[in-house]
């Protein structure tokens, strides 16, 4: 592929909701634009942006893919995003590449959650967007039902610049809006020039007067023209759409089948028409040196930057960094300079991937985006740069995962293979996190819901060859004591030679400090138990913290005090005092009413309006109390709720399906608390069960 100048370069993210027809798009791209000479299929497994063997099995996408697509002198760097909501950090690292977005609806589902994420993400990010309607081809697809539909939504932005022509039911051509001229499909991709049909002529009216009542309020000169009745040129509604698209205040919403490749000429055209080049975009990262601003704006006459806004290790083809240039130009011999590992990289080589598929290029300009191979000592979010103008850009915001379960390694002797193997993948994928709970001694693994959990233990298994079960976590409760006991255990034991001796008197109560295991006072009089034992007494109640009498978990907020006791002046030791201890801890505990504590937390979920009461009614039964409700933007409210953490289990789920997906929640934990009486039975009984 040869290289483009800054100007030349389209950065567009593919949006929209699971199955809308984002990849198939892709394949239809890259038919018209002559890169392949025929269109994959999601069904055959043959897509170039659907290359992982998940994706091909499950038949949707996982992680976000690069097609760069040549149309009209122009290079348009395609990333194809997941529609589905566990793999939104693939979502988020494209669109922060990205430089304008292509909304995908589907003709016949029409507006869904996808799409209304897929909107405020671009509003996040500030980022001019089109919407392309898939499925025309569709018996009962509509394309007036989803314009009436976004526009209800989104207001008069909305502006469609093309009409279906339907025939029986089928998408047989189109009305340009713009030009007010017909275009009859005769091939796949290939049309021609025809007349308008009558019955299109009404609704005709009504989107080209919305659309030229937006184009007049571009000025006050073209106001003031068509309140006067006169007709704007082709070229001047281009022109003032271009501007409008560009400052968010117009999204054209053009129409298309995929599959029949009807529809995808003009979005590319359109694509290279009304979305800015990188340089039209500020970027603006810091001199890690100097600690002035340093103002990259995609400036190809600038010190050379990049961004790492992805990762890809494939087993075969190893390991990818994905960057966008910021500034300069770089070359395949460059020194390149990681300020945020300290540590100097040499590319050797710089690619543009198409899918899987590596190309070589000479170099990339400002704006554009491409990969270097193996890169040691850079991950997502870094920045490369040059050592005498070391510069930082702010990293990505990332979703944070909150569901999790514990792995468990299934054939002995692959633990190391499993932990490089996660590795990997979380090198990859900034929103799987693995966590070694010694506590509980558990692994967990992290991630955006179930399903990416599931995804992540079959690519274990096909991509690396080893295996893990996924299991309910433990949840970490602790155990402590309300009430006071009053102790004496004495261990003895005698055999030939030296014997064992060692005698205390203890009490047991409440230290009122749930951070702390234990406190331990003595108040020994007469040295009924020599000062060189006190040591081995404190050693035993660390031991007996660790897993509590009761059901196993470690033991907080007891005070021990040692007041008596005896010893032997032949057969006592360390060792004897410490087993006494440990007997007399038991036994106190036990005595001193003791109960489970289980961790809460702080929870907060976000959903719309019409959904609170569903949402507060499962957190009551979740144990959960709710404490409050804030109204925020865009009609959601935000519930606060403390709720018990073994009430999260699956929540996830559940409150997906409760919402279509438009719920999201996050948590942090806030303290512990007794736990009812039938929760810590259930405990007890599943201690008794392991042993």
């Amino acid at each position: 592929m040869k290289v483009y100048r800054t100007d030349e370069i389209r950065n567009v993210v593919l949006l929209g909701h699971g199955g809308s027809g984002k990849t198939s798009l892709v394949e239809a791209m890259l038919y018209v634009s002559g890169a392949t000479n025929r269109m994959g299929k999601i069904a055959d497994s043959n897509t170039v942006s659907d290359f992982d063997k998940e994706e091909q099995k499950r038949g949707f996408s996982i992680g976000t893919s690069l097609i760069p697509i040549e149309w009209e002198k122009a290079k348009i760097n395609i990333l194809d995003t997941p529609g589905y909501f566990d793999f939104v950090g693939e979502v988020e690292e494209a669109v922060s590449a990205a430089d304008a977005a292509v909304i995908v609806v589907s003709g016949k589902a029409g507006v869904q959650v996808g799409t209304e994420k897929a909107w405020e993400l671009c509003d996040k990010y500030n980022l001019p967007r089109m919407i392309y309607v898939t499925e025309m081809d569709v018996d009962d697809a509509s394309f007036r039902q989803v314009v009436a539909d976004l526009t209800e939504k989104y207001g008069k932005k909305i502006a469609p610049h093309f009409q279906p022509i339907r025939e029986n039911e089928k998408l047989v051509g189109y009305i340009n809006i713009i030009k007010n001229a017909g275009r009859r499909y005769t091939g796949l991709g290939q049309r021609e020039e025809c007349e308008i049909p009558d019955y299109c002529k009404p609704n005709l009216e009504i989107l080209r007067d919305s659309l030229m009542e937006a184009v007049a309020e571009t000025s006050e000169e073209f106001m003031e023209r068509y309140f006067n009745g006169d007709e704007f040129s082709v070229e001047e509604i281009r022109a003032a759409m271009r501007t409008e698209v560009m400052d968010g205040d117009i999204v054209p919403v053009a129409m298309g089948s995929n599959l029949q490749a009807q529809g995808v000429a003009n979005l590319l055209s359109d694509i290279v028409r009304f979305f800015p080049s990188p340089d039209k975009r500020s970027c603006v990262g810091i001199n890690r040196r100097t600690n002035e601003i340093f103002e990259a704006n995609y400036d190809f006459a600038k010190s050379k930057t990049a961004y790492v806004f992805k990762t890809m290790v494939d087993p075969f083809i190893g390991k990818y960094s994905f960057v966008k240039v910021c500034s300069g130009v770089l070359k395949g011999d460059d020194v390149l300079y990681n300020a945020d590992t300290d540590a100097e990289e040499k590319p050797g080589k710089l690619y543009t991937l198409c899918g899987n598929k590596p190309s070589e290029v000479s170099e990339l300009f400002a704006g554009d985006i491409g990969a270097i191979a193996k890169l040691t000592n850079t991950r997502t979010g870094d920045t490369l740069s040059v050592k005498n103008n070391p510069v930082s850009y702010a990293r990505t915001d990332f979703s944070v995962p909150y569901t999790y379960m514990k792995y468990r390694v299934k054939n002995k002797g692959d633990e190391d293979k499993v932990s490089q193997a996660l590795a990997r993948m979380t090198a990859e994928d900034i929103t799987l996190k693995t966590v070694n709970d010694s506590e509980n001694r558990q692994s967990l693994l992290y991630g955006m819901g179930e399903q990416h959990l599931e995804i992540v233990a079959s690519k274990l298994a096909s991509r690396y060859k080893v295996e893990i079960t996924l299991e309910t976590p433990k949840v970490a409760f602790r155990e402590t004591i309300r009430k006071n006991s009053d102790v004496d255990s004495k261990y003895k034991k005698q055999s030939g030679g030296h014997g064992q001796y060692g005698h205390v008197k203890m009490k047991f109560e409440p230290s009122g400090d749930l951070e702390t295991p234990f406190v331990f006072e003595e108040c020994v009089v007469g040295g009924a138990v020599p000062k060189n034992y006190f040591p081995a007494v404190e050693k035993g109640l660390q031991e007996s913290v660790v897993k509590g009498p009761l059901a196993g978990y470690p033991v907080v907020g007891v005070k021990a005090t040692l007041y008596d006791g005896s010893y032997h002046p032949v057969d006592s030791s360390e060792m004897a005092f410490k087993t006494a201890t440990i007997q007399a801890f038991k036994k106190g505990f036990m005595e001193a009413s003791p109960v489970l504590l289980e961790p809460i937390a702080s929870l907060k979920v976000t959903v719309p309006d019409d959904y609170t009461g569903d949402v507060m009614g499962d957190l009551n039964k979740r144990r959960g109390r709710v404490l409050g409700m804030t109204p925020v933007a865009g009609g959601k409210q935000v519930i606060e709720a403390d709720i018990p953490m073994t009430g999260l289990f699956g929540y996830c789920t559940t409150l997906r399906s409760m919402t279509g997906g438009r719920g999201t929640y996050a948590y942090t934990f806030a303290r512990y608390e007794q736990a009812p009486s039938d929760v810590q039975e259930k405990e007890i009984a599943a201690r008794a069960a392991d042993e």
